[in-house]
C-alpha cells in the first residue's frame, strides 16, 4: 500500500503546476518568505444564504477567498507517520501556522471591504471549531456529489483506517473576516508584506 501511495504522490507532484497555473492560486507565504500548506483565490460565493455565529451574514456572490490545502505537499509529508491522529495533529498544526499569513493577503486585497470572509470545502474537518472555521453543509446534492469525488483521493491516501468506515461528505468550512482578523490578526506586529 505504501508503494502505491509513493507512485500516486509522484504522478500528483507532475500534474500540481499545472493545476496551480489554472486555477488562479496564490501561494500564502509567512513574513520570512517561507510558503505554508495554504494556496488561495478570490471567489464569488454560490452556496445558500449563512448566516455565521458571529452574525456575518453571507449571501450569494459575495466576495471570499477561497482556502485550498497544497494536498500533495502535506501527503507526502504525512507519509512518514502511521497514526492517523498523528496525522490529524499535523494538519491542524499547519493550518494554524498559516492562517496569519491569509491575514495579510487579506488586508493587502484590493476587494479588503468586500471580502466576507474565508471558505474551503475538505472532509478533513475535525477540530476545525478551535481554528475559528464552522462547518455547512452543502445544500447542492449535484455539487456534494462532485466535490465528494474530487476529494476522495485525498481522503484514501491521507487515511490509514478506513475499513468499514463510509467516505465522509464534503463540508463547506467557513470563517468570517472579522474571527479571522480578531483570532490571527495580532500574532504579527508589524505591517504585512505582498504574498505571491
Amino acid at each position: 500500500m505504501k508503494g502505491i501511495r509513493q507512485f500516486c504522490i509522484a504522478g500528483w507532484n507532475i500534474i500540481d503546476p499545472i493545476y496551480f497555473h489554472f486555477t488562479r492560486l496564490h501561494h500564502i507565504k509567512k513574513r520570512c518568505g517561507k510558503k505554508t500548506i495554504m494556496r488561495v483565490r478570490l471567489t464569488r460565493y454560490k452556496g445558500r444564504d449563512i448566516i455565521l455565529s458571529d452574525g456575518t451574514l453571507i449571501c450569494k456572490n459575495e466576495v471570499l477567498v477561497k482556502v485550498h490545502l497544497h494536498n500533495v505537499k502535506l501527503l507526502s509529508e504525512l507519509m512518514q507517520y502511521k497514526n492517523d491522529l498523528r496525522r490529524g495533529k499535523i494538519i491542524y498544526s499547519k493550518v494554524k501556522d498559516a492562517l496569519p499569513a491569509v491575514v495579510d493577503y487579506i488586508q493587502l486585497c484590493n476587494e479588503f471591504k468586500e471580502i466576507k470572509g474565508i471558505i474551503g470545502i475538505t472532509t478533513l474537518y475535525r477540530g476545525c471549531k478551535k481554528l475559528g472555521f464552522e462547518p455547512h453543509p452543502i445544500k447542492s446534492l449535484l455539487y456534494k456529489k462532485f466535490k465528494q469525488t474530487a476529494l476522495m483521493p485525498i481522503y484514501l491516501l491521507s487515511s490509514n483506517s478506513r475499513r468499514g468506515k463510509s467516505f465522509p461528505e464534503p463540508m463547506y468550512l467557513i470563517m468570517s473576516k472579522a474571527i479571522l482578523l480578531q483570532k490571527y490578526g495580532s500574532i504579527y506586529s508589524r505591517a504585512p508584506h505582498k504574498s505571491t
